[in-house]
């Protein structure tokens, strides 16, 4: 609080009346106070910014000598140098057999009209179920818990697409991020990550040598 203090002057000297001096104090006492108060407010109903983290939960590696199950429905992401993706689907096959004919690779990119284009497409019969149950949820056809489970078990149908991501050791953190990323955005609800294979890799390597030698 300001306040004028008054001194000095007054006095009279060779007949002349002099003006008494004045002086200004401004007490900050109460604006201390304040600070200290709002100081106190923000520091108790802040809240800290938690790490955002992406949680991946790997399955064990199987026994050396336990045969390995087929993938049904299985697209396989072969992620490389320079930020290429090339991948497969089906069971991986490194010649021809009875089964079938030697895996081809095709390749990917990060653009919208490539990966993003090609899990749409991939997920258009589960998201349009998902759209519909979302629908239906709105109109109050289904209750919370009916339509989570219902949205879970669509996710997990068996005619829905389960997506290997294996990496080579040029590929980058954040191109697995990017392909993780995208899964999310299409409402993919199987997927894991695999450690690549050496038939893979030199499939990956063959391409991108031909590829190589094309340029």
């Amino acid at each position: 609080m300001a306040e004028i203090q008054e001194g000095g002057g007054g006095g009279h000297k060779g007949g002349k009346k002099r003006a008494k001096k004045q002086s200004t104090r401004v007490d900050m006492t109460p604006m201390v106070d304040l600070a200290f108060l709002l100081l106190t407010f923000f520091v108790l109903t802040a809240t800290f910014s938690k790490p955002k983290s992406m949680e991946l939960t790997f399955p064990a590696p199987p026994p050396p000598d336990q045969k390995v199950d087929e993938v049904k429905n299985g697209i396989t992401f072969l992620l490389t140098q320079d930020d290429r993706i090339f991948y497969y689907e089906g069971q991986f096959r490194a010649a021809d057999d009875e089964k079938g004919t030697k895996t081809v690779l095709s390749e990917l990119n990060f653009s919208q009209g490539s990966l993003h284009k090609y899990l749409l497409d991939k997920s258009k019969v589960m998201q349009d179920a998902i759209k519909a149950l979302d629908a239906q949820h709105k109109n109050n056809q289904l209750a919370d818990t009916t339509f989570k489970r219902l949205v879970k078990e669509r996710k997990a149908d068996k005619e829905s697409y389960t997506y290997l991501i294996k990496t080579d050791d040029k590929a980058t953190y954040k191109n697995v991020i990017d392909v993780i990323d995208e899964l999310n955005i299409n409402v993919v609800g199987k997927y894991v990550m695999v450690d690549i294979i050496k038939p893979e890799m030199d499939l990956v390597n063959e391409k991108i040598g031909a590829t190589s030698t094309t340029n």
